[in-house]
């Protein structure tokens, strides 16, 4: 194991990467594909079986934050302490090398391990709300009616501390067999990207009102 920095995360058998060339323990780098990605994959073991469930996120600092209906099953194991892992993985690319076995893409992901607990304080949990709503849509929570004492009580937030984690990193061209470059087979790289589409108005949305400007911000981003 190597000693965390203030900048980095320290290099343990769990969070070790195993193609060191892909690997990044930096925090920034962590931080920075986090809060790109939309959907967090997280993993945990609910009555003795896996289960791997995309959600929503936020963040805040070290903190990565999720929800959902008091009622959910899920949510009731998570409070208990549960050991999670969670992945967002950002697509860059198609990578197409000569032969197929060299098939691969471009990416960018976050690794993280922590444990979950739940948010009962009531400024954390209100800030956390927040960090989830402009997550997906920066500056969105203050362009929504105030959330009601109701709606907070019947929402469970999850708090998952990032105690170990690592970034994997691919980037480049296919790598092949050095006797396959002189073949007559197309290779290369078709880029990926994320792309936000034209806002539609709500079918029964008042006459007048304008796209928000958190959207139109999303909207035009190139």
């Amino acid at each position: 194991m190597t000693e965390p920095t203030q900048d980095s995360f320290p290099v343990t058998p769990t969070n070790k990467i195993r193609v060191a060339k892909r690997a990044n323990y930096d925090r920034d780098t962590l931080f920075a594909i986090l809060d790109e990605g939309l959907i967090a994959q997280v993993g945990f073991v609910l009555d003795d079986k896996p289960i791997v469930l995309p959600m929503a996120y936020g963040r805040i600092d070290d903190q990565i934050y999720i929800h959902g209906a008091k009622a959910a099953r899920m949510l009731k194991k998570l409070k208990e302490g549960l050991p999670v892992c969670l992945n967002v993985t950002l697509v860059d690319g198609l990578v197409l090398g000569r032969a197929a076995f060299h098939h691969t893409m471009n990416f960018r992901s976050a690794n993280i391990h922590g444990t979950a607990r739940l948010v009962e304080d009531e400024k954390e949990k209100y800030d956390a709300l927040v960090a989830i709503t402009d997550h997906l849509a920066p500056g969105r929570w203050d362009e929504t009616r105030e959330t009601t004492k109701k709606e907070i009580n019947a929402t469970t937030v999850i708090a998952v501390t990032i105690e170990q984690a690592a970034s994997k990193i691919r980037g480049g061209m296919p790598i092949d067999d050095e006797e396959d470059y002189d073949l007559d087979f197309w290779a290369g790289v078709v880029p990926i990207s994320t792309s936000f589409g034209p806002a539609i108005d709500d079918a029964r949305l008042k006459a007048g009102i304008p796209v928000a400007d958190s959207i139109r911000k999303l909207t035009s981003r190139r």
